[in-house]
């Protein structure tokens, strides 16, 4: 799992991801992601272990636990945004869906700062 070049906009996203082992999928979830937006547990999955990854914290829903939003691009190029928390040592996707172009957007410029020189 990808752990550098990772933005958040309040702190240390390696962090929060050291000691992840795995995913955990809520079936309704999986299939809700799967219904409305065509997008696979398996995608969901490879936007975690592919550069740019940039997550921020989802501020305004994160009553009873954290939740994170990630912009990512699955294997074949797909980008994702995707609303997920950690549960122990599991990553819990909540919801999937493709890019708005707004987060597109904000996605390039991430992804032009992961490929230039330092």
């Amino acid at each position: 799992m990808y752990t550098k070049n990772v933005y958040n906009g309040m702190g240390n996203v390696q962090d929060l991801l050291r000691g992840v082992v795995g995913f955990q999928w809520d079936s309704g979830n999986a299939i809700k992601n799967w219904d409305k937006h065509d997008v696979s547990r398996s995608e969901c999955e490879q936007v975690f272990f592919n550069l740019p990854f940039v997550v921020v914290p989802d501020t305004a829903h994160a009553d009873s636990e954290p939740r994170y939003h990630a912009l990512g691009r699955t294997d074949s190029g797909r980008c994702l945004l995707l609303v997920f928390t950690t549960r122990d040592d599991l990553i819990r996707v909540i919801s999937a869906r493709d890019m708005s172009v707004r987060e597109r957007r904000r996605y390039g410029s991430e992804e032009e700062k992961a490929h230039s020189p330092v």
